[in-house]
């Protein structure tokens, strides 16, 4: 079933250069393992609850999506991939909110987090370095299973590859702006509650989780698209450049 789904998929895209298997979306992926593998994810949560998910690019700022931010306050939770171990749970209130478009949002912590070994940061690109068409890279949230479905308690993570520019306009036509913007592929999608969440290059936070099918964020023919975070590298270092 493997080998079929991906030969129907070299079939589509016939100038693709895959140098590893496809694994699926986070909608079907994987409970982290080992744990606290992935140390600069957060949850973002409104009253206590799950909303978003974001990672930590210092001790004093987190990133996430734009429209996680609605009426009220939010808070970061570091230092664990379980929502339900309260004990574990290193929870920030959130001082500042700076938004950018389409749906970037940087969040200026009301303390700086002790780093250790459940709670680190992850680098984010210094340039406008292009990563290779094909490239196997990998995400994680806390992200709800379907539409409107309930979220995973546990930090799921998945494998998926990075598709051309010309793919990715071929399938969302005017909403996808390469500029800004690059897709990816895994049989499965983020849904809500994984916005927010970083695309893991390397061991770099390359992009910021955007938007995948309007109606079905587990339909496993439509690309997931991100917005890169090269393209907004002046205002992340303004905003964070507030830091006291």
């Amino acid at each position: 079933m493997i080998i079929i789904s991906l030969l129907l998929l070299g079939s589509l895209l016939p100038h693709l250069s895959f140098t590893a298997s496809v694994k699926v979306g986070i909608v079907n992926g994987d409970k982290l393992w080992p744990s606290h593998s992935r140390p600069y994810m957060v949850s973002v949560q409104k009253k206590g609850k799950h909303v978003c998910s974001g990672f930590l690019i210092s001790d004093q700022f987190a990133m996430t999506a734009a429209h996680c931010k609605t009426k009220g306050k939010l808070t970061v939770v570091a230092g664990t991939d379980n929502l339900i171990r309260r004990k574990e749970h290193v929870r920030i209130r959130v001082m500042s909110y700076y938004k950018h478009k389409p749906d970037l949002m940087v969040l200026e912590l009301n303390e700086r987090v002790k780093l250790n070994k459940k709670i680190k940061t992850i680098p984010i690109p210094t340039g406008q370095e292009k990563i290779k068409v094909g490239t196997m890279c990998s995400v994680a949230g806390w992200g709800e299973l379907t539409h409107y479905g309930p979220i995973r308690l546990n930090l799921q993570e998945a494998n998926v590859m990075i598709m051309s520019d010309e793919v990715c306009q071929r399938q969302w036509g005017k909403k996808y702006n390469a500029s800004q913007m690059m897709c990816v592929y895994g049989e499965g999608s983020s849904c809500p509650g994984d916005t927010g969440s970083p695309l893991v290059c390397g061991n770099t936070a390359v992009s910021v989780s955007y938007f995948s099918s309007e109606n079905n964020c587990n339909d496993p023919n439509q690309y997931n698209v991100y917005l890169k975070m090269s393209a907004f590298l002046p205002w992340i270092r303004k905003m964070t450049s507030n830091s006291n």
